[in-house]
C-alpha cells in the first residue's frame, strides 16, 4: 500500500506587510535626499556627487521594484500560482543585480573621462553633501534592516542602499582631499572605488536570484546529508528521486520516493520522515511517496540520491 503525503509549513514566514512599510520609508529617504544631491553636483561640478546621485536614483528604482515584489509575494496562492507569487521578489533581486552592474558600466566610463579630464571641484560642497548624504543612507540602511523577512528581495533593496553609503562616504573622503591638497582626480579616483563595489553586490544578487531560479538546493542544506538521514531510518530500505530545492528565499521544499519494508507500515514510516526532516533540517514543506518494496513507481523523475 502507497502512502502519499504533503506536509506544508506555511509558505510565507511574517507577512510582507512590514517589507513594504519598512521599504517605502528607505524609498522616500532616498528621493528626497537625491533631488538635493543632483542640485550639488551640477553646482560642485563633481563627477562623485552625480555618481552618488545616479545610484540614488537607481536605489529608488529598486525600492519601488522591491515594493511591487513584496505586495505580490503577500498574494495567496492561486488556481494558476499554486506556490503563490513569491518568486517574484526573487526576480526582482535579479533585476536589482543587474542594475548595478549596468550602473557600474556607466559610471565607470564617466570617472576614467574625468580622471583624465578633472576639471575644476568644490572641495566644500562635496564634503558637505558626502557627509549629509552618507546619514540618509544610514537611515534608509536602518529602515530595511527592521523588515521581519531577510528575503533576496529585501537584500537587493539594502545591497543599493550600502553601495550608495559608500559613495557618499567616498565622495566626502574626496572632497575632503580636494580642500586640503587640491588635487582634483581625487574626485574620480572616489567614484571608481565605488564602481568596484557596485560590481561586487550586483554580481552577488544575480548568483544567488540564480541559483533559486534555478531550483539549485538552499544554502545550508546538503542533499546527500538529508539522503542519508531518511535512508538511516530502521524501516527505509532505499531513497530516491529526491529533489531538495527553495521556491522563494525562506521557503525550501522537498520531495522524495522512499521503500520501506514489506512488514513495516508506510504510513507510520512517513510520519516518522516528516518530524525528522522537520526537526533536523526545518523543512516544513516535503512531499514523500513511501511504498512497500517490490512496488516501483509508475514514473520516476530525476536523478537517484
Amino acid at each position: 500500500m502507497a502512502s502519499h503525503s504533503h506536509s506544508h509549513g506555511h509558505a510565507h514566514a511574517p507577512s510582507a506587510s512590514a517589507d513594504r512599510r519598512w521599504l517605502t520609508l528607505a524609498l522616500v529617504l532616498i528621493l528626497g535626499f537625491m533631488v538635493v544631491e543632483v542640485v550639488a553636483g551640477l553646482l560642485a561640478s563633481s563627477v562623485a556627487l552625480l555618481s552618488d546621485a545616479a545610484h540614488m536614483l537607481t536605489d529608488a528604482g529598486s525600492l519601488a521594484l522591491a515594493l511591487g515584489a513584496a505586495s505580490l509575494a503577500a498574494r495567496p496562492p492561486s488556481r494558476r500560482y499554486t506556490f503563490g507569487l513569491g518568486r517574484a521578489e526573487v526576480l526582482s533581486a535579479q533585476v536589482n543585480g543587474a542594475a548595478l552592474l549596468l550602473l557600474a558600466g556607466v559610471l565607470a566610463f564617466e570617472s576614467v573621462r574625468r580622471l583624465l579630464d578633472p576639471g575644476d571641484v568644490e572641495g566644500a560642497i562635496v564634503v558637505a553633501m558626502g557627509g549629509a548624504g552618507a546619514l540618509v543612507n544610514v537611515g534608509a540602511a536602518w529602515a530595511l534592516s527592521r523588515s521581519e523577512r531577510r528575503s533576496l528581495n529585501v537584500e537587493g533593496a539594502l545591497a543599493h542602499v550600502r553601495a550608495d553609503l559608500y559613495a557618499s562616504l567616498a565622495a566626502a573622503a574626496s572632497g575632503l582631499v580636494v580642500l586640503l591638497t587640491d588635487w582634483a582626480r581625487a574626485d574620480a579616483v572616489a567614484a571608481l572605488v565605488v564602481v568596484g563595489l557596485m560590481v561586487r553586490s550586483g554580481f552577488g544578487l544575480l548568483r544567488e536570484a540564480t541559483h533559486v531560479l534555478l531550483e539549485g538546493a538552499p544554502s545550508g542544506l546538503e542533499p546527500q546529508e538529508v539522503g542519508a538521514a531518511l535512508a538511516a531510518h530502521p524501516c527505509v530500505q532505499e531513497v530516491h528521486d529526491l529533489h531538495l530545492w527553495e521556491v522563494t528565499s525562506g521557503f525550501p521544499a522537498l520531495s522524495a520516493h522512499v521503500l520501506v519494508g514489506e512488514r513495516d507500515d508506510c504510513h507510520e514510516a512517513r510520519l516518522e520522515l516528516e518530524s525528522l526532516l522537520r526537526e533536523r533540517f526545518g523543512l516544513t514543506h516535503t512531499t514523500l511517496q513511501v511504498d512497500h518494496t517490490g512496488r516501483s513507481p509508475l514514473l520516476q523523475i530525476g536523478p537517484r540520491a
